[in-house]
């Protein structure tokens, strides 16, 4: 169907796969191939779905070793976020200003330009899903942010605005 604002909509199945063939990525590795921490200090990434793989329709990362807490408040100017928490204790998000509370086998899906933040609550480290729609420039956010620290400015280049401290976990 084409729409008088832009290309025409695809499913995410014809997205994903545009070379016609499976990708697969084993537990505990990287399609890359390339180990990538996250801007926060002990935090792991494997990156499950890569941009190239889906023509930038999705990109998919798998946080594990979540310590506590999380990022700062921000949004995502062309991007949904989507949240599946796959062990550990809770995550606490506030999407807008509604507040959730994650547990295993929970998800959520932050609508893009809408500010939200998040943080895992638990004393034993969690493991997480986290992907977004359109793709966008966040697999290359995520390479960036494991090598060096990311600000605000980093963030705006990548389709990102941030917009307040991460949660208080000692409140919490």
């Amino acid at each position: 169907m084409a729409l008088p604002f832009g290309p025409p909509l695809r499913s995410f199945a014809e997205v994903a796969s545009p070379l016609g063939k499976p990708v697969f990525v084993a537990a505990d590795a990287d399609a890359t191939g390339t180990e990538h921490h996250g801007p926060r200090a002990g935090t792991h990434l494997d990156f499950k779905v890569l941009t190239k793989d889906t023509q930038a329709g999705f990109f998919l990362i798998e946080h594990r070793n979540v310590p506590q807490g999380g990022p700062v408040r921000h949004l995502h100017y062309a991007q949904e976020e989507w949240f599946y928490l796959i062990e550990g204790n809770k995550v606490l998000i506030e999407v807008g200003d509604e507040r959730f509370m994650l547990r295993p086998g929970d998800s959520i899906l932050a609508p893009r330009n809408v500010p939200h933040v998040w943080a895992y609550i638990g004393e034993k480290p969690g493991r997480m899903l986290m992907g977004f729609t359109p793709a966008g420039q966040m697999e290359d956010f995520f390479t960036l942010s494991g090598k060096q620290p990311v600000d605000a400015k980093i963030a705006e280049a990548h389709g990102m605005k941030w917009l307040g401290p991460p949660l208080d976990v000692s409140k919490l």
